[in-house]
């Protein structure tokens, strides 16, 4: 009788502890009772969103518009070459995001290389960078401006790739 009940208060103890040490449900950013988004993101035409920065002087502004995609390790804020100073001298203007899945950016199930070159190509339309701009891929992220080349054909990209 009394191994019968250490038993059953041994086995509700655990399943009390087991419980106890349960992390909380996530919270997705922007979703009712999860944290608020804070970061600027783009909406893509299927409901994703792309957190992207934006470095130098302004677009109108600029000689020179590129568009950087970070690599394996990373994020929009890792941009390793430009200094303000340096971005203001030869009017630079750059824009930074996350890729699908990375950072603020939401994640994507179906992501191949040719939706990775899709994405920088709804991305630089919507900021409207023009006919004219760079793609910079940095260490894993030149996959994506070599796709760039191979998907969006009608582009004249030159892909610029910096390995780590």
């Amino acid at each position: 009788m009394l191994k019968t009940i250490l038993v059953i208060l041994l086995v509700g103890f655990e399943a009390w502890t087991y419980q106890a040490i349960q992390p909380p449900p996530p919270k997705v950013c922007g979703t009712p009772g999860g944290p608020p988004i804070i970061t600027p993101t783009i909406q893509l035409k299927d409901g994703r969103h792309l957190a992207y920065k934006e470095y130098g002087v302004s677009k109108d502004e600029a000689k020179y518009k590129i568009m950087f995609v970070h690599g394996f390790y990373s994020c929009r804020h890792d941009v390793p070459f430009l200094s303000k100073e340096f971005a203001e001298e030869l009017h630079i203007y750059l824009v930074s995001f996350d890729r699908v899945g990375y950072g603020e950016s939401d994640p994507n199930p179906k992501r191949t290389v040719k939706s990775t070159a899709l994405d920088i190509e709804e991305l630089a339309d919507q900021f409207d960078l023009g006919s004219k701009f760079y793609v910079v891929g940095y260490s894993m992220g030149g996959q994506a401006a070599w796709a760039c080349l191979k998907y969006i054909p009608h582009w004249y990209v030159v892909p610029k790739l910096f390995h780590s």
